[in-house]
């Protein structure tokens, strides 16, 4: 079984990363020295129990946590195919926040993907818009992503929508990163790959401005320095910190 941080809910993230598609613990990912699930799972994991103590992400207007899980499935209206996962999922009175963690992925070989199990529905066209134009100038080759996963942003954001609109929620994409200056091995992480996703997300998040899943990229140096102002999350971020190191 993967060693988790101390005062964490073991059992119930256990059962959230079992239901996961990624199969992270069965496969042995989990353990990775460079393991992004690890990291948000430990990190969030210790609200499972206790959302009420988590407080209201940075840039997100959203309210109190009512509730905080690992491995949230936002289903797209339809039976079948592939849906998407999100590796956190956080709804509050008015807002259903989505989380997307990366940590190292940014700055390795980017893998190709594409939208073959999506269906264009008209009702995405009115409410996600900007998304929409950006899955089309994609296909056609008219924008391009390499360090940024844009593909998969897409994807999530549509599930987002189609959970969100049918609890009369609002929705926000989180885009939760890293930027390390080494790998696990000491070796530094190429500084050009970095700046390249900077300026991806930046587009990113021009492009999708205005639409009904609101885009918030957030760092997460700059998360942990918000918990770390809550007397009951320091020793929590003390640990984090020890653990997994600077994450920039």
């Amino acid at each position: 079984m993967p060693e988790f941080l101390p005062d964490l809910p073991v059992e119930g993230i256990l059962e959230c990363l079992k239901r996961s598609p990624g199969h992270e613990i069965r496969t042995g990912k989990f353990d990775s020295p460079e393991s992004s699930a690890a990291l948000v799972a430990n990190a969030f994991g210790w609200f499972l129990n206790r959302p009420q103590v988590l407080p209201p992400l940075p840039g997100v207007p959203a309210g109190q946590a009512e509730t905080v899980t690992l491995e949230a499935e936002m289903r797209y209206p339809w039976k079948g195919g592939r849906q998407p996962w999100l590796d956190v999922g956080i709804e509050t009175a008015t807002t259903l926040i989505g989380i997307q963690s990366k940590r190292y992925e940014p700055f390795r070989p980017a893998k190709v993907q594409g939208f073959s199990e999506l269906i264009d529905r008209p009702e995405w066209r009115q409410t996600m818009g900007a998304y929409t134009k950006m899955r089309d100038d994609l296909v056609s080759g008219k924008v391009d992503f390499d360090a940024m996963d844009a593909v998969g942003m897409i994807k999530q954001a549509y599930g987002i929508q189609t959970r969100a609109e049918k609890r009369a929620l609002g929705g926000v994409l989180v885009y939760l990163y890293a930027e390390p200056k080494t790998w696990a091995s000491g070796k530094p992480v190429n500084p050009d790959r970095v700046i390249q996703h900077q300026k991806e997300l930046a587009k990113f998040a021009r492009m999708v401005a205005g639409d009904a899943v609101v885009f918030v990229p957030l760092r997460w140096a700059d998360l942990l320095r918000q918990w770390a102002q809550v007397p009951a999350l320091a020793a929590h971020v003390e640990a984090l910190r020890a653990r997994f190191g600077k994450l920039g």
